[in-house]
């Protein structure tokens, strides 16, 4: 097998096909099926996840350049006979401060097509020159024209801490975007992509006639490496890393179809030999985290979800619904889909894999208080107490986790004032390690807060708070609902109970019992 060149940060189709050099997944079976089906479209999907490409990919297909196809789908069930013309718009590049800032870079969009099409601009607004523009190049042409906008929706997400600011460039982009179907009968096909999908009454009003593919089943590998991808085209690079663990890192992207790997990630991985977090750390989520301290979000929540098809594209400049973030910039992804009433759709979010669970709960700590470096630190302490089974020192250690918490920091936060957030740094330690963690797992008997799976031991947790049950209930519920007759068999259990106390602000109790002795 010939190893190729990875096509790292390249969005551009050309680019990567002309000589062969790279690596490249064939979608055009995916972006011929959607032409055939329809004609306007949008797709959200996270950050880095290969839209771009997709985007462009479409271009180089619309405007017939078929030397590129060669030994691809596209090359022997696509219309070379034909070429469109193509306006392709991209608001991916720089930050975009204000409204104004916006204007000008559609200003620089359509002067560059106008140019280029010999189009004489007798309208003031960009609106109306956007317009003028589509009917002059199908005049000109004799074929409709193709519009493609690749992150439609970077310009609010700029300015989104902004509220005064995101709302004027949201109505911009509103007023530009209307004009794709006021040209309907000028209009081939048109694309839009983005990070967020914003509701349609605040953005989309004037565009109501996308057809959403977000969530379509048939179209969830649109963006992304499937699996079969993986063993196939980039077996070449799969000899000295463990496939396992390749899966367990990085795949699980999912939007009710085949799961996906991010492209991103899994470049880097085959360039630089090392399992890291290779897209979370090009994006650390500062805004995300911040918005979920501050509504007092229970952490262990992340791992389980439930949300229905509102609240998933619940999401605008001034209503951001938690399960909308998440599962958007694709820290969440989804798990299970069901259908308990015709027409209701029920979504079980979870994290999509090892590198985003472990991520982002070492980024949460930071929200509830924790410094990095410390918090870094004991994650590595509690990993050698885990090993030796030292308990009376993981106490020690989960007090100080509290500990090293400013008093300045509780008194303004009022996130310290529900009980979830005791347990929610205590979970998210562990789940910072990539540990095997269950939530609430179900026995016979009930539901057990936090079981951890680790090198041959199980650790059953139950949380909690003194000021509102009595002492050494945690332990006490654990013994008497026999939490552990369910993984006797497995290895040593080890029952814990930790209790917490909102007065003294960290742990009062750490009672262990351990059964099934190795």
């Amino acid at each position: 097998m010939t190893r190729k060149q990875l096509p790292i940060g390249i969005q551009n189709f050309r680019e990567i096909r002309e000589g062969g050099a790279y690596y490249y997944v064939d979608k055009t079976p995916l972006a011929i099926r959607l032409i055939e089906q329809g004609k306007y479209y949008f797709l959200s999907r996270p950050r880095r996840f290969g839209k771009s490409l997709f985007i462009d990919t479409l271009k180089e297909l619309f405007e017939g350049n078929a030397v590129l196809f060669n030994g691809l789908h596209a090359e022997k069930h696509w219309d070379w006979s034909v070429n469109y013309p193509v306006l392709r718009f991209s608001f991916g590049g720089g930050i975009t401060q204000s409204a104004r800032e916006l204007e000008s870079q559609i200003d620089s969009h359509l002067k560059r097509f106008e140019a280029a099409s010999h189009c004489t601009v007798t309208d003031d607004s960009l609106a109306e020159r956007f317009r003028s523009l589509i009917l002059h190049v199908h005049n000109q042409t004799g074929q409709r024209v193709v519009v493609l906008i690749d992150e439609y929706d970077k310009p609010i997400l700029d300015a989104i801490e902004h509220k005064e600011k995101a709302l004027q460039i949201r109505d911009v982009l509103k007023d530009f975007y209307s004009v794709i179907k006021d040209a309907d009968a000028h209009v081939r096909f048109a694309f839009l992509t983005g990070v967020s999908k914003f509701s349609k009454v605040s953005l989309f009003s004037g565009l109501n006639n996308l057809r959403d593919i977000t969530l379509t089943r048939e179209f969830s590998a649109i963006c992304g490496y499937t699996d079969a991808d993986v063993d196939t085209v980039f077996a070449p690079e799969l000899p000295g890393l463990d496939r396992h663990e390749i899966r367990r890192w990085y795949n699980g992207y999912n939007w009710t179809g085949e799961s996906v790997y991010n492209p991103f990630d899994l470049l880097l991985l085959f360039q630089e030999r090392t399992f890291r977090p290779w897209w979370f750390e090009t994006g650390t989520p500062n805004f995300l985290v911040k918005l979920l301290t501050e509504r007092g979000f229970f952490a262990p929540n992340l791992a389980r979800l439930h949300a229905g098809e509102q609240l998933l594209s619940a999401f605008d400049v001034d209503d951001i619904g938690n399960e909308a973030l998440l599962f958007q910039t694709g820290y969440l992804t989804i798990h299970e889909v069901r259908q308990p009433i015709l027409g209701h759709w029920v979504y079980t979010l979870g994290y999509p894999n090892l590198e985003v669970e472990s991520s982002l709960n070492a980024s949460l700590l930071k929200g509830m208080g924790l410094d990095m470096s410390i918090s870094f630190n004991n994650r590595l302490r509690l990993i050698e107490l885990l090993q030796k089974q030292d308990f009376s020192a993981m106490k020690a250690l989960f007090h100080a986790f509290f500990a090293t918490i400013p008093h300045q920091w509780f008194r303004n936060n009022p996130i310290v004032q529900y009980e979830g957030y005791w347990a929610s740094v205590f979970y998210s330690h562990f789940a910072a390690l990539g540990l095997d963690i269950k939530l609430e797992d179900v026995t016979n008997h009930g539901q057990i807060d936090m079981t951890v799976t680790f090198e041959g031991h199980i650790y059953l947790f139950e949380f909690k708070v003194v000021e509102l049950v009595p002492e050494g209930r945690a332990l006490r519920q654990l013994q008497e609902r026999r939490y552990a007759d369910k993984y006797r068999a497995i290895g040593p259990v080890h029952l814990i109970g930790v209790e917490f106390s909102k007065e003294q602000r960290n742990v009062v109790g750490f009672e262990v019992e351990t059964v099934g002795q190795a």
